[in-house]
């Protein structure tokens, strides 16, 4: 089977969310992913549930916020969530938003780039030194982590733009991507990274890049299409999806305020199985080196998750 991850949030009952990760993993597939999001659960606990009922699948954040947890506080759950799932955490962080950051956290979002570099920087020599001494404008910290540790332990972070593309290429292990299409990828993302990695000297090879795929396996594409462009006018007014869906060629339609079925089939795959299978194909062919399925109901000929993970790693 090649490589597939699931991306998983948590639903409504905990229990069916633990559900849907063993079901990944009797699939096949090599990781789950969850986000923290604002109003949910905290995707460290959800992951240590998941961690607790599967055996080999690996578990990623696909992305919690730095401004939540000071980097010593994030290394101290990442080490201690793969400590506690044998090895298989992969730590995925990201910038957020403005709105999300200063409107309902009251906090300073400046210089997401700056500020992101001194994160990783903690981070990193933490998790590889089990000490770090850092005096940032963002982030310091003079500390040191006496717990287990894996020093290699995988750092993503989440960026569409060209600035924290190539700073991810630099600096972490892979990038975590959603709302980009397969040409947006191809054309931008994928360059942007391999400039960072040139700048460390490091070739491409071994720089995961995870693509999150929203796919809809159902009987009914027109009731998936009207879900999946309520997502796609949610996101298209965060600023820095709105700039990242600008340079992909959708900035006239976002300006008319009409979201097209054509805007809709580079992002997802919404129909039958092979209408789903083929955006999978897609968004390898433009440099994903590990798609995460997002499976994605909301109507009634919605067909579920675990059809939807099934349908994928069947092809």
């Amino acid at each position: 089977m090649t490589r597939l991850a699931a991306f998983s949030p948590a639903v409504k009952k905990l229990d069916e969310s633990v559900a849907r990760a063993q079901a990944a993993e009797r699939l096949g597939y090599e990781s789950v992913w969850i986000t923290q999001l604002p109003d949910a659960r905290d995707a460290a606990l959800v992951l240590a549930a998941y961690a607790g009922a599967t055996k080999k699948i690996g578990l990623g954040t696909g992305v919690l916020p730095i401004y939540t947890r000071h980097p010593t506080a994030m290394v101290q759950m990442a080490a201690s969530l793969d400590e506690l799932s044998g090895g298989r955490f992969i730590l995925g962080i990201g910038i957020s938003h403005k709105v999300t950051v200063e409107s309902m956290w009251g906090l300073k979002l400046e210089h997401p780039v700056e500020a992101m570099r001194e994160y990783l920087e903690i981070v990193r020599a933490s998790l590889r030194d089990g000490a770090c001494a850092v005096e940032g404008k963002h982030f310091s910290a003079q500390w040191t982590y006496s717990a287990p540790r894996r020093p290699d332990l995988p750092i993503m972070i989440s960026a569409l733009n060209p600035r924290m593309l190539d700073l991810a290429g630099e600096l972490a292990d892979g990038i975590v991507l959603y709302m980009c299409s397969p040409a947006y990828i191809r054309d931008h993302v994928v360059p942007a990274v391999t400039a960072g990695r040139q700048k460390a000297g490091k070739p491409l090879a071994g720089f995961e890049i995870v693509a999150a795929v929203p796919l809809s396996l159902t009987s009914d594409r027109a009731g998936g299409q009207a879900v999946f462009r309520q997502t796609v006018e949610r996101y298209s007014n965060l600023p820095y999806y709105r700039k990242m869906m600008d340079a992909s060629g959708f900035k006239s339609e976002l300006e008319s305020g009409a979201v097209s079925e054509a805007m809709l089939d580079e992002l997802a795959g919404i129909g039958d199985e092979q209408q789903v299978r083929e955006a999978v194909r897609r968004y390898r062919e433009a440099g994903v080196t590990l798609p995460g399925i997002g499976p994605f109901g909301g109507h009634k000929g919605a067909a579920g998750f675990e059809a939807t993970l099934a349908a994928v790693a069947g092809s």
